[in-house]
């Protein structure tokens, strides 16, 4: 899933995988194509993060099937809400997996200005 995470080595990911809740990888043979974590503050919230699909499997529905296999896990596991940020033109998808739109608020910690 390098093309997903540019720069970032698979030994990176430890840390990240330790705290989640639920990872779930779609594999065509050896090959990750497509990859989901669910963070979690170990009580009634999960976080959806780092959905990627590899770009020759996407608009297929593996998305779609491996944000279900997380949820159904996250709330097998405990989790209450299912939180998830993306970028507008992701709308579609994530309304599609069965989010809603939510008022919410973001600091970027960085200083970066947009």
């Amino acid at each position: 899933m390098a093309l997903a995470w540019e720069g970032e080595s698979v030994g990176g990911w430890a840390r990240v995988l330790e705290r989640s809740l639920v990872h779930v990888g779609a594999y065509e043979d050896d090959r990750l194509v497509g990859f989901v974590n669910v963070a979690w503050d170990g009580g009634a919230h999960a976080f959806l993060s780092d959905t990627t699909v590899a770009p020759d499997f996407q608009r297929a529905r593996l998305g779609r099937r491996i944000v279900g296999v997380a949820v159904e896990t996250a709330r097998a596991r405990g989790a209450r809400w299912l939180h998830v940020d993306f970028e507008e033109r992701l709308s579609g998808f994530y309304a599609g997996c069965g989010f809603r739109p939510t008022a919410a608020g973001l600091i970027d910690l960085t200083g970066a200005r947009e």
